[in-house]
C-alpha cells in the first residue's frame, strides 16, 4: 500500500490526486487530528510526530510513504529518510519548488503556508540552491486552515483574509505562487482570483502525486496492494472531521479511529 500522512484532514487533497493518478493501487491515510496543527509546534515536536506517523503507516502495511504535511516536509524529511532508509519517502516541498522554477518568468516567487513552514525557510533554501538569482517571498497565513475546516469557502470573511494575505506578495511583484499547505488547494479558485491572472499557482498535491506515479510505475511495484477503498485513519474522530473529509475528497468517506495511533 501507499501510505500518506498529514497533521489532520488537509492531506486528503494529496490522497485525492494520488488516487486519480494511480486508480489501481490501494492507499492508507493517517491524519493526526488529535494533535493538529503541526504548523504551530516546534521543529523537535514536529519531527517526533512525523516519526510516529510513519511508524503507524508502516505497521499497517505501507511500503511507500508520502509526507503530505508541509510543516513535516519542511523540518522532518531528512530525519525520516535517515531513520527509514529502506522505505521510499516523498514530500510535498521539493516537487513544488521545481515546478515553480519551471513556471516563473521573472524569478519572483511567493509562498504561502503555516508559520512552521515559512519560518523553516526551507523554500528559500531550496529555490536558491537551484537558482541563486530567484527572489522568494514567504507569507504565513494561519487563518486559512480553520476557515477551510469550517467550510467557510465562500464567506466574505474568507475572501477578505485571502486578499489581505496575498497583498504583500502582490506588492513584491510575484509571478508564481506556491500553495504551501494542503488545505489551500480547496481555496484555489479564490486564491487565483485574488492573486491575479498573471500569477501562476503551484499545487503541491499535483506535483508530489506526479512524482509518486512516476516512481511506482517505473519501479513496477507489483507487490503493492491494489484495488479496494482507501483506509483513512485519524487519531481523533468527530462528525465535523467526516464532513471536512467529504469536502476534501469530493465524496463521502468512512473515517476510522486509529486505536493504536500515536498520542
Amino acid at each position: 500500500m501507499i501510505g500518506v500522512f498529514d497533521s489532520g484532514i488537509g492531506g486528503l487533497t494529496v490522497l485525492k490526486e494520488l488516487m486519480r493518478r494511480l486508480p489501481g493501487f490501494r492507499f492508507l491515510y493517517f491524519g493526526d487530528t488529535a494533535r493538529t496543527p503541526y504548523g504551530t509546534k516546534s521543529p523537535e515536536t514536529i519531527i517526533r510526530y512525523a516519526i510516529e506517523d510513519t511508524e503507524f503507516l508502516l505497521r499497517r502495511g505501507a511500503q511507500v510513504i508520502v509526507v503530505a504535511c508541509h510543516s513535516a516536509s519542511s523540518v522532518a524529511t531528512d530525519t525520516l529518510r535517515d531513520r527509514f532508509r529502506e522505505v521510499p519517502i516523498f514530500e510535498v516541498v521539493t516537487p513544488s519548488v521545481e515546478k515553480a522554477l519551471a513556471l516563473t518568468r521573472r524569478k519572483v516567487i511567493g509562498v504561502i503556508g503555516t508559520r512552521a513552514t515559512i519560518e523553516s525557510r526551507i523554500y528559500e533554501r531550496l529555490f536558491r540552491e537551484r537558482d541563486p538569482g530567484v527572489r522568494v517571498y514567504g507569507r504565513a497565513c494561519p487563518l486559512l486552515v480553520p476557515l477551510v475546516e469550517e467550510g467557510w469557502l465562500k464567506k466574505p470573511e474568507t475572501r477578505m483574509i485571502v486578499k489581505k494575505c496575498l497583498l504583500p506578495l502582490k506588492m513584491r511583484g510575484i509571478d508564481t505562487l506556491v500553495l504551501g499547505c494542503t488545505h489551500y488547494p480547496i481555496l484555489k479558485k479564490l486564491i487565483a482570483a485574488k492573486a491575479g491572472r498573471r500569477v501562476k499557482l503551484v499545487d503541491p498535491a499535483e506535483e508530489v502525486a506526479e512524482r509518486v506515479q512516476a516512481f511506482v510505475e517505473g519501479k513496477h511495484f507489483s507487490s503493492l496492494a491494489k484495488d479496494g477503498e482507501p483506509l483513512i485513519f485519524v487519531s481523533d474522530l468527530t462528525p465535523a472531521f467526516e464532513e471536512v473529509a467529504r469536502l476534501f475528497l469530493g465524496r463521502r468517506v468512512k473515517l476510522l479511529k486509529a486505536e493504536d495511533a500515536p498520542v
